[in-house]
């Protein structure tokens, strides 16, 4: 089920901001993770000032879309392990920016059509300390994108 995450994607974005139980702060231990992860990897990636880090490995030459755009995306979906939870084919999926994470809502915005990079979500932009089915509470999600188009 290649888009089984993506559909939770969906749904997580109308939940992702309800409180907790679990008083762990993730958000310090997934900026570490992140940080140790990026330098590991050499990677080169930008912080924005919500905690998402991106990295633009072609920034794509059509439109860029906004919050509220509908795209098509190509994406491998994995954890700091490498461990892939979900993955579309070449062809990606189509959705509105609205109706996914909020790391996803605020990364693909980064690009234009054509671009392809690297989101590393910590858990406050995706599935927050309880996670969901597959993804535990507090993971950071790291996606490889393919900004196909903007529909």
């Amino acid at each position: 089920m290649k888009t089984y995450v993506l559909l939770v994607l969906v749904f997580a974005s109308l939940t992702a901001c309800n409180k907790s139980d679990d008083n762990v702060d993730y958000k310090e231990k997934n900026n570490e993770e992140i940080i140790a992860y990026i330098n590991k990897n050499n990677l080169d990636a930008q912080k924005s000032d919500s905690g998402l880090y991106y990295i633009i490995d072609e920034l794509g030459s059509g439109e860029q879309p906004v919050a509220s755009s509908k795209v098509t995306v190509a994406y491998k979906g994995y954890f700091l392990d490498g461990k892939t939870f979900d993955q579309s084919d070449a062809n990606g999926i189509s959705f509105g920016l609205q109706q996914v994470i909020k790391g996803w809502t605020e990364g693909i915005t980064y690009f234009k059509e054509g671009g392809k990079g690297k989101l590393l979500i910590p858990s406050h932009l995706g599935y927050g300390p309880k996670g969901r089915p597959g993804i535990p509470g507090g993971s950071v999600l790291i996606f490889d994108i393919h900004l196909i188009s903007v529909n």
